[in-house]
């Protein structure tokens, strides 16, 4: 599925996803190596109005600053 992650630093990401029947947009806060690696889904929305307030809430980064991951 898609994923994009943020221009600054490459950890916030949003993946799309499709669970039964609907995608969700995933927003997950990764951790470095040096503090461990891992992740932390910070939440799941429905739809891009939703995950543009989910970003305004608990993320440094709007959806102008994010690019399609590699």
């Amino acid at each position: 599925m898609p994923e994009w992650s943020c221009r600054c630093c490459g950890r916030w990401r949003v993946s799309v996803e499709l669970i039964r029947g609907r995608y969700r947009y995933r927003l997950v806060h990764r951790y470095p190596a040096e503090h461990g690696g891992g992740a932390n889904v910070v939440g799941e929305v429905a739809s891009v109005a939703e995950l543009e307030v989910l970003l305004g809430r608990y993320a440094p980064v709007g959806l102008a600053d994010l690019c399609e991951a590699a």
